[in-house]
């Protein structure tokens, strides 16, 4: 056993100071959740109003395209004028930044936090998870930082990502294995599990918070898949490579599409057109197609059987362009959300073609591929495959399907534009 570091942030004695770290971890994943859940619910009541009550009080269909092609372009427009003229400019191009990464100045969270939900609100393809790090870290940044002066910045970084995720995804092994291949970038010393203590203590108590206040973003039930057998590792290993291929499809054509839109210059052009394409993709795709993918993709599960393989394909590549655009296009949002519709319109098309494949093994292995593609993270793209079934039997069959689809990743583009391309 290796001995302690003398310098690392838990010196001696690891106990005491793991002790008196685990009080701001805890802070922070509580207040992580509860930023997280404000945003989410104030981002709802807004799209109820857009989408439901106006569309009601002046006789309009908001199902008909003149409706969702005004409202996308609109909401390109409001976003591209906060992003011009408000204080701090909404942060960062999220097409060009990491998840994580330094805490801006916490001037930036207004205008941030306010493009954030008009695009969760107004049915841009995007999630929450880049702003909402983004905004946590500078809060907790500030928070933390004055309340518990000895906590390195960081660290409070670090442990503001790992709260936020279990808050995300309702459970802190996410956070734990998206840490496992950070966990060496924090100067704690000792073992491994040292290193994730903390984190692990952070993304437990926002995932606690969050359930408590009505539970996580990412609501899907699947059926059973039952013992696996020889067949369905043979589909996994299809399915999960070829659903990572589609996916770096839209990765391929992102920074030249990021560069095409940007060469306008000014963020109320570039995101109102943006907009406008977004709302032909939601008049071509129908709004099942708009917004982050969450509630879509239980709606898609819930009729499964219902639509035809061409029309569960035509979806994936209608959600896929749509988020190509959403997020080269000068809007803040993650691509999680957006990659697991894709993943599960593919997935059933794929159960919809060859019926021997079930059901549970076809979303998750095409969720896994799709994730990995836009993410390139393993250990997340596996995660949320198996939270999706909700069915541990599936567990192998998709860690062995993670291996050829890794394979088709790795030598790819990640989904990033260049910084210099950014106006």
């Amino acid at each position: 056993m290796s001995e302690p570091a003398k310098d690392g942030l838990l010196g001696h004695n690891r106990v005491r100071t793991l002790l008196a770290l685990a009080v701001p971890a805890v802070l922070i994943g509580v207040v992580s959740a509860l930023v997280l859940f404000a945003l989410d619910e104030l981002s709802r009541l807004l799209q109820h109003l857009i989408w439901d009550n106006l569309p009601a009080a002046v006789g309009v269909d908001p199902d008909g395209g003149w409706w969702i092609f005004g409202t996308l372009t609109l909401t390109g427009l409001a976003v591209g004028l906060i992003v011009r003229y408000a204080p701090g400019h909404a942060g960062p191009d999220s097409a060009v930044s990491e998840l994580g990464g330094a805490a801006l100045p916490v001037g930036v969270v207004p205008s941030l936090a306010a493009v954030a939900v008009l695009g969760l609100a107004g049915g841009v393809s995007l999630g929450p998870e880049n702003p909402i790090i983004a905004i946590n870290t500078a809060l907790l940044t500030v928070l933390i930082g004055r309340s518990f002066t000895r906590v390195p910045a960081r660290l409070i970084v670090g442990l503001t990502v790992a709260g936020t995720v279990g808050a995300l995804f309702g459970t802190p092994v996410a956070a734990a294995l998206l840490f496992t291949g950070m966990a060496g970038t924090l100067k704690t010393g000792g073992a491994l599990f040292d290193r994730l203590f903390l984190p692990l203590v952070s993304a437990g108590a926002g995932a606690v918070t969050m359930t408590l206040f009505g539970g996580t973003l990412l609501r899907i039930e699947l059926p059973p898949m039952g013992s696996p057998d020889g067949w369905d590792v043979l589909a996994g290993f299809v399915i999960a490579p070829l659903a990572a291929a589609f996916g770096l499809l839209g990765v391929a054509v992102f920074a030249q599409v990021h560069r095409w839109f940007h060469r306008l210059g000014n963020p109320v052009l570039f995101t109102t057109l943006g907009g406008a394409l977004l709302g032909l993709l939601g008049v071509a795709g129908g709004t099942i197609t708009l917004f982050k993918g969450a509630e879509e993709s239980a709606e898609l599960l819930q009729h499964r059987g219902d639509e035809p393989a061409w029309a569960l394909v035509y979806l994936a590549v209608v959600k896929l362009a749509a988020l190509v655009i959403s997020a080269a296009a000068g809007f803040r949002g993650g691509r999680i959300f957006p990659a697991v519709f894709i993943g599960v319109a593919a997935g059933l098309a794929v159960s919809a073609v060859v019926p021997a494949v079930p059901v549970s093994l076809a979303v998750a292995a095409a969720v896994l591929g799709l994730v990995l593609a836009v993410a390139r993270d393993g250990w997340m793209a596996l995660f949320i495959a198996v939270v999706i079934t909700g069915d541990v039997t599936v567990t192998a069959v998709l860690c062995l399907a993670l291996l050829p689809a890794w394979l088709v990743v790795t030598n790819a583009p990640h989904m990033l534009a260049a910084e210099e391309a950014h106006a």
